[in-house]
């Protein structure tokens, strides 16, 4: 990690600012390598080392001033016609026209944005844009995400004729032409419980005309969106309910039958839209089967999981960057925070999850892409993608509200300040957890639906231990903590899916999260030690054993631990004698 240049004089640590987040990251330039073929490497990498200082810069000032002032929605203008829209800052302006713009973030891995490369881009390529954007700004990473994965539904399961109407305006780079993408499918009724959506789909005169309330609808003022809606006399539950396209301007140029009831007033991504809409009767167009919307709408789902993991793990490393500047320009007690012991240890605890974000969401966006690919290990990676999105979504979310507000702390008053980075990265942080499904609903997915139901753990764990194979001759014992521990969780998370034990769900998955992490990190530090001589991703590793699952009955579940949350829960009067009952249950598994 690279610092500031000291302020001339200055008590208090500079921020990030002159700093290049590409450049001045080796692990991030390193892990590129590892995945990337030299061909795509030698393209992006000029325009990664550009927004990697922008990041820093130019887009850090306006993403700052974007977060102050937020949107606002107008309901008339000043003629007194009933006229909805949602007024910008310029700042915000200025962020989409860099993502969408500059960078074509949204389009990267559909069509070949980068002229000298002649394609689109591999998954992981395409996140290490997001990871660098996402440094600076959370908010619009929502609209930027929501357009590719959009976009790559209509793709898929469009019709035709949906594609050609939709597509070149949803991947254009012309601000002007551009069509930004949502996908609107929270309710009042149906939040995590998707199956209780309420919003109905009636057709007439062969159109099909949509009815109800969307309760959260981020990018509220998108061109179109991917909506869940209920055909008239279909049947409850997911299985009822069909996909479809909805535009907000109709072919003839009026406006389509949405309204906006009001904008949220969040705890963060303050400078990106997000609301209440009403539709009354909005015309819209099935995407795919009717029968199957809720599946095809997944796909968007899981993509969206992948670029959350990617955005929290990118929030965690702005952290890192913002802690590392102050450690090495603030001193304490006559030292450099650098040089004392507990602001040590504070670092290496925030870089440790950090480092594991990074190596999860590379491999999770790697398998995705192979997982599409026509190569024959295609198969296998379907599966080991379908479980890796959700356990790095799940825990990667987690860890940057643990990092951001570490880091805050580790700049102490000033952290608490909103001139400063730290605020904005704790809000956003907070929403990584929340959307696109919260830790309990992610945790049901990884555990009961791809590990018990898709069957994915075994090509998982394959994999990874196929990752060990090749670390074995170099770090033989490290290897087989390794093995034994992958194997551990394993058979213990297989067990816990097939006995639906849901309230294990959660530290199975975590524990996924961080035996995954660790032979990864292991693997990185070997190859890339072949590479450059720089094995330090070996040692995240071992401390990713140390301090992450090597903690005595981490795996092993509490005899009789229904009736202790049972008895807790019933929030009576306990007895001693009864307590001392339920200690000696828990000391005696």
């Amino acid at each position: 990690m690279a610092v500031s240049e000291a302020l001339p004089g200055g008590a208090i640590a500079p921020d990030t600012k002159g700093q290049n987040f590409f450049s001045d990251d080796r692990a991030l330039a390193e892990i590129a390598s590892l995945y990337l073929d030299d061909q795509v490497l030698r393209a992006i990498t000029p325009y990664l080392e550009e927004l990697g200082y922008r990041v820093a810069n130019d887009l850090d000032e306006l993403a700052m001033a974007a977060n102050r002032h937020p949107p606002v929605l107008h309901q008339r203008d000043k003629y007194g016609t009933d006229r909805q829209w949602i007024e910008y800052h310029p700042s915000y302006r200025a962020l989409e026209q860099a993502a969408f713009g500059d960078y074509g973030i949204h389009a990267l891995s559909h069509r070949p944005v980068i002229e000298e490369l002649g394609k689109p881009l591999p998954t992981l390529a395409k996140h290490l844009y997001t990871f660098l954007f996402n440094q600076t700004e959370f908010g619009l990473g929502c609209p930027i995400n929501v357009t590719d994965s959009a976009a790559h539904v209509i793709s898929k399961f469009g019709s035709p004729d949906l594609k050609r109407k939709y597509l070149p305006r949803m991947l254009a780079m012309d601000m002007k032409e551009l069509w930004q993408g949502a996908q609107f499918i929270t309710e009042q009724e149906g939040g995590s419980d998707v199956g209780r959506t309420s919003t109905t789909a009636s057709r007439r005169d062969g159109e099909w005309y949509l009815t109800g309330d969307k309760w959260f609808c981020s990018n509220a003022d998108a061109d179109i969106a991917m909506i869940l809606a209920r055909p008239t006399g279909a049947q409850e539950g997911t299985r009822g309910l069909a996909l479809f396209a909805m535009p907000r301007v109709l072919d003839d140029g009026s406006v389509n039958r949405i309204r906006i009831v009001r904008l949220k007033d969040k705890f963060g991504t303050r400078s990106m839209a997000s609301g209440e809409l009403r539709l009354e009767g909005a015309l819209a167009y099935p995407v795919g089967q009717l029968g199957s919307g809720f599946k095809q709408m997944a796909e968007m789902i899981n993509r969206s999981r992948l670029s959350n993991g990617v955005k929290s793990a990118a929030l965690m490393r702005r952290a890192l960057h913002d802690a590392f500047t102050v450690a090495h320009h603030r001193s304490a007690f006559g030292k450099p925070l650098i040089e004392l012991p507990l602001a040590r240890r504070q670092l290496l605890k925030i870089q440790l999850s950090a480092e594991q974000a990074l190596s999860m969401w590379a491999f999770a966006a790697a398998q995705l892409q192979l997982a599409e690919s026509n190569d024959s290990g295609a198969n296998a990676a379907r599966s080991v993608a379908r479980l890796a999105t959700p356990v790095l979504k799940l825990r990667s979310t987690r860890d940057a509200r643990a990092v951001c507000g570490d880091a805050m702390e580790f700049r102490g008053g000033c952290g608490y300040i909103e001139e400063y980075v730290n605020p904005r990265l704790v809000r956003d942080a907070y929403l990584g957890s929340i959307w696109e499904g919260t830790t309990n609903i992610v945790a049901i997915d990884a555990v009961r639906r791809a590990i018990g139901k898709d069957r994915c753990l075994e090509a998982y764990v394959a994999t990874l231990h196929e990752r060990l194979d090749t670390c074995d001759a170099a770090v033989p014992v490290h290897v087989q903590d390794l093995r034994q521990w992958l194997d551990r969780v394993g058979e213990t998370a297989q067990r816990v899916a097939d006995e639906n034990d849901e309230s294990r769900f959660r530290v199975i998955a975590t524990a996924l999260y961080h035996v995954s992490s660790a032979v990864l990190l292991a693997w990185e530090g070997l190859q890339i030690a072949s590479l450059s001589g720089d094995a330090s991703r070996l040692l995240w590793s071992k401390l990713v054993l140390e301090h992450k699952l090597n903690r005595p009955g981490y795996l092993d579940p509490i005899q009789r631990q229904h009736e202790i949350h049972d008895a807790l829960l019933r929030q009576t009067s306990l007895g001693l004698n009864v307590a001392k009952q339920y200690l000696q249950i828990s000391a005696n598994p």
